[in-house]
């Protein structure tokens, strides 16, 4: 359930097309639903903003089809991450409009009228290295699954750092920057260095030995020397995109859309 499924059904309820008992009847399970020994949290969207979304790992195909039809049935869209080419072809097969997104390690269908936040916002997704293509990616997706203009910039690690320093001007005119990068972790503070708006840093599980998983970027990442820039897990595209449309939420409501 989300905003405009509520008003519509209230509109129908005031304008006498649904019954006062039919109306209580699809509000009563509008909260949430089991199924397949998951408990969907259907009001999720209305609190937050964000829908609830399917984990892949660890779940059967099955299970994820089961769920994705009730999450669409209650609000006509569904984003599943972190989930294989094989239990994508199986979802895709089974339910019609679902888009994989190899790259991204996603699947998802969008309701008709995807573009939900202002026109005059976008976020810059940044990538250090074609190795961070995969959780950057994760980002840039889950972004235009909220209805969220993105745009990519790619292989802009600090090794070249002219490459970085020729997109500065693109970067300072995002409305937030989501920076990914492994190896070392630096690029986020000097991305933090040259533009006014909020950096979501996100470290990835890319590197040699010494950078142990990741956690070599994360620690350089927290210790940032640039002011203000925001860490999240290892990996983690999907919750960098969660906190910049929330970002972008928050400015539309306060009337100044970057």
């Amino acid at each position: 359930m989300n905003p405009d499924l509520l008003r519509s059904m209230l509109e129908a309820l005031a304008a006498g097309d649904v019954t006062v008992a039919d109306a209580v009847e699809r509000i009563r399970h509008l909260p949430f639903s089991d199924v397949e020994g998951a408990r969907l949290d259907h009001h999720r969207e209305l609190r937050t903003g964000m829908p609830e979304v399917v984990f892949g790992e660890g779940k059967t195909t099955a299970q994820i089809v089961t769920i994705a039809r009730e999450m669409l049935e209650r609000s006509g869209a569904v984003l599943v991450t972190r989930i294989d080419d094989a239990k994508a072809a199986g979802l895709v097969a089974a339910i019609d409009g679902i888009e994989h997104h190899a790259d991204a390690r996603i699947a998802m269908r969008r309701r008709g009228d995807s573009t939900r936040e202002p026109r005059e916002s976008h976020v810059a997704v940044v990538s250090a290295g074609t190795s961070d293509q995969p959780v950057a990616e994760e980002a840039a997706r889950t972004l235009e699954f909220l209805g969220v203009e993105v745009r990519r910039y790619r292989d802009l690690g600090i090794s070249g750092l002219h490459r970085l320093l020729a997109e500065r001007e693109q970067l300072a005119g995002a409305s937030v920057v989501i920076v990914v990068a492994g190896m070392e972790g630096a690029l986020p503070s000097v991305v933090g260095g040259l533009v006014d708006v909020p950096v979501i840093a996100v470290p990835t599980s890319i590197g040699y030995g010494a950078s142990y998983g990741g956690l070599a970027a994360l620690l350089a990442m927290m210790n940032s020397c640039a002011p203000g820039v925001t860490v999240v897990n290892i990996d983690n595209g999907f919750g960098a995109a969660v906190a910049a449309a929330a970002v972008l939420r928050v400015a539309a409501r306060a009337g100044r859309p970057r």
